[in-house]
């Protein structure tokens, strides 16, 4: 992807905001566009439970990076490379938690479109987010940062 356009998409929006703006279009799409709905009422419950797991770990994760009195914007620098918690599953559990989230969503809803929405969040994220991210925890915490990469997966 052309630097230009990877700036142009990020100043668009950050990871919450690509994730805000998905969810929306996943809800107003199963209404919008009406199509066979592929899962039915005993998967509602599934997909109920999967978006109480990506809220639970989304406040988990937050609360770790409060405790430890660093940021939280993909574009400052962290104090503190976080490693406790639900940073010992995944390196970006609050993208794992968003994408959870409209996963969730998308079984609830229970059409097609919704997960379409989830694998293009997952595609941003990677090609706009992490690699600039990963590049600045590297600067920052060199091969303490190197070290837990080498332990710990990209998203689970």
């Amino acid at each position: 992807m052309a630097v230009g356009l990877r700036e142009k998409a990020r100043s668009f929006a950050d990871g919450q905001g690509y994730f805000l703006i998905l969810l929306i279009l996943s809800i107003l799409s199963h209404f919008i566009f009406p199509v066979r709905v592929l899962l039915h009422a005993p998967f509602i419950v599934v997909g109920i439970l999967i978006i109480g797991f990506g809220l639970l770990l989304a406040f988990r994760s937050r609360a770790l990076f409060l405790r430890n009195r660093t940021t939280l914007s993909p574009y400052e620098s962290p104090a503190v490379l976080i490693t406790t918690g639900p940073f010992r599953i995944s390196q970006n559990p609050i993208y794992l938690a968003m994408a959870a989230i409209l996963t969730g969503n998308a079984v609830v809803m229970g059409t097609l479109v919704p997960f379409v929405c989830t694998a293009l969040f997952i595609v941003i994220i990677e090609l706009l987010f992490i690699p600039e991210e990963e590049q600045r925890l590297e600067e920052i915490f060199g091969e303490e940062y190197r070290e837990y990469k080498r332990h710990v997966r990209r998203w689970i």
